[in-house]
């Protein structure tokens, strides 16, 4: 082996691989919105540091047999995140977190999701090693293997570490306070890379670990003087108009705003809830705030009125923290308490998660009788599973609290034949297209679960509150939903997507024709206080970030996960601030009101989480 020849290729040929096809799938997986030439050299430049140091690792290697595993064995690890972050960004738009890949339980019921994530030409992301492969079964002359010098290898790395300084160096020009402002992890990813957000996102983990442990009541007082300051009073007139009803609380999967009063050549998707408006309260400003718990999320902001957490789902992060929820409220108050859920009773942890939010009682799949054809996808059916859990409620002791959480809706949208209603949409999305059939599905489902509540006695003395839980169809399907909508889907716009329907059903006060549609820009944080004063019970002790939608003193102000906001005038996105008459960028400023408001309620009611925080709270009150 001639010790003269540079022995960097091999390690090289390795890092630019990955590089090139990492930058490649930036381009081609992910939608991240390109807006000036700056930001794309800090796509192109941002992996290459990481991959540069990491490959290295093998120049320490003396023996050439080591090299090879390494390098091989790295492109193969790093081939993994990036292939696994592909799959995660099809389904969830979204870039994988460390408490993501420990939802495990969650895996196992993917089923047929899985398959419309896969697709054949993503074999192109294994060339590389294939390439590595060959390269050393080849054996070319160029090929070299040799231990480097101490000088060369200082030199290899001071331009790794200069790269690397750049990098965060025109990252921080691009987005100031990158770091610290860690709620976009879209962002992250622009402006870091993909393998430096991993990292972070260690780092990240360690230090929510160690914050629990190192949490004490001190750390209350602050949040406490927050909180009490942006209470509001309840509307005089509706406290307490529902006192000692039962409360049925609906989660629609997936049900997006836009589908109301929409047609599929000519007959509409949902024309029950359309019908539904003028017998409820119907909010039409109504946006879901969750994170990467989804489903599980909404639950958690409408028991709690506190946010999910940026990364990962609350209820298998902390799901053994204490917390004041609305179930053990209700419980206080003589109310017994249940879940329904047709599905594996661990799916997002909630077996356990229940238990902490004290509901008396879960009923998961092991409780409904499924026969032949009335599963698909993720679970039973929707028309079935509220025939069955109708005939529970009616046994259950009166007051109740029940939430319900349908699942026919859920991606990827397939349902058998004899269950259409309605067309595909006609497009080249095929999500897209059968969305429709399983909103309308959901639709009629909805309208005998109505039918069953009068048939069996539980109607009269309810209140009824239906959810869109989150968006069923992401960014990735904006071509389609263009088509659809007939307008081109700006950020903007992708924010008002976010609109997720709200029905409140108060029979004898809301039906015969007297409900009214409410455009107060309000969130599912908003519901846990405003079905409290609804049900005639005070909160004004409560650690909650929502308010009484009915409020004469509640703020038109949203606040998403991501750091979004929505106000009644304006919009905040992607770092740009939008008119909502005019749907144009404004003056960044006429937004920084709000951005400070809009950290401080995330930042507190994470440390609420991160710290269980509550355990004082409730110890002290």
């Amino acid at each position: 082996m001639n010790k003269k020849n540079s022995p960097m290729p091999f390690v090289i040929i390795g890092a630019v691989l990955m590089w090139i096809k990492t930058y490649i799938a930036y381009k081609t997986s992910f939608n991240m919105k390109i807006d000036d030439p700056l930001q794309e050299f800090i796509l192109l430049i941002n992996p290459l540091s990481f991959l540069l140091i990491i490959f290295s690792l093998a120049l320490f290697m003396e023996k050439e047999k080591n090299q090879k595993i390494y390098i091989i064995g790295m492109s193969g690890i790093l081939t993994f995140i990036l292939y696994a972050n592909i799959g995660f960004y099809r389904f969830f738009n979204d870039f994988l977190t460390l408490p993501v890949l420990f939802q495990t339980n969650n895996f196992g019921e993917l089923g047929s999701s899985m398959g419309e994530l896969l697709h054949w030409t993503d074999i192109a992301y294994f060339m590389d090693v294939v390439i590595l492969c060959a390269i050393l079964n080849l054996k070319p002359n160029w090929l070299k293997f040799n231990f480097v010098s101490k000088v060369k290898r200082k030199g290899y790395y001071l331009f790794a570490g200069i790269l690397a300084l750049v990098n965060l160096s025109l990252a921080e020009i691009e987005r100031p306070q990158l770091l610290t402002r860690s709620f976009d992890r879209e962002m992250l990813v622009k402006n870091i890379g993909t393998y430096n957000y991993h990292l972070y996102d260690l780092f990240l983990q360690s230090k929510s670990s160690a914050q629990r442990a190192m949490a004490d009541g001190s750390k209350l007082a602050d949040i406490q003087n927050y909180v009490m300051a942006n209470k509001t009073e309840p509307d005089p007139e509706l406290f307490g108009i529902a006192k000692g009803r039962n409360l049925i609380i609906v989660s629609m999967e997936s049900m997006q705003g836009f589908v109301i009063h929409s047609k599929i050549n000519g007959k509409e998707v949902t024309p029950f809830l359309n019908s539904l408006i003028k017998d409820s309260y119907y909010f039409d400003h109504f946006y879901h705030q969750t994170g990467q718990g989804k489903t599980s999320d909404a639950e958690f902001l409408i028991e709690n009125s506190l946010f999910p957490l940026g990364r990962g789902a609350v209820f298998f992060t902390h799901s053994g923290n204490q917390y004041e929820s609305l179930a053990k409220r209700l419980g206080q108050n003589g109310y017994y308490t249940a879940a329904m859920h047709a599905n594996n009773k661990s799916f997002w942890n909630r077996d356990l998660m229940y238990k902490s939010l004290d509901y008396n009682r879960y009923y998961s799949s092991v409780d409904y009788k499924i026969r032949d054809g009335e599963t698909v996808g993720w679970g039973m059916k929707d028309i079935p599973f509220f025939a069955q859990s109708t005939e529970m409620m009616q046994k259950m002791p009166q007051p109740f609290y029940t939430k319900l959480i349908t699942l026919t809706n859920h991606h990827p949208f397939k349902l058998d034949p004899e269950d259409r209603y309605i067309d595909e949409f006609t497009s080249n999305d095929g999500t897209v297209n059968r969305y429709f059939t399983t909103v309308r599905y959901t639709d009629e489902a909805l309208k005998q679960f109505f039918a069953y509540l009068k048939e069996k006695g539980l109607y009269e003395n309810s209140i009824i509150l239906l959810y869109g839980d989150h968006y069923g169809i992401s960014e990735n399907h904006n071509a389609a939903m263009a088509q659809f909508l007939g307008e081109e889907i700006t950020p903007f716009k992708t924010i008002q997507l976010q609109r997720v329907p709200l029905f409140l059903i108060i029979p004898g006060v809301t039906d015969m024709g007297r409900g009214k549609i409410i455009s107060k820009v309000s969130g599912q944080i908003d519901i846990r206080p405003t079905l409290l004063h609804l049900l005639g019970l005070p909160e004004k002790n409560d650690m909650e970030f929502g308010t009484d939608i009915f409020s004469k003193e509640h703020e038109d102000f949203v606040v998403l996960r991501n750091g979004s906001f929505i106000t009644d005038k304006l919009i905040y996105a992607n770092s740009h601030c939008y008119e909502k008459n005019t749907e144009l960028q404004v003056d960044p400023v006429l937004c920084d009101p709000y951005k400070e408001s809009a950290k401080t309620q995330l930042d507190y009611s994470d440390q609420i989480i991160y710290g269980d925080l509550l355990r004082f709270y409730h110890s002290s009150n």
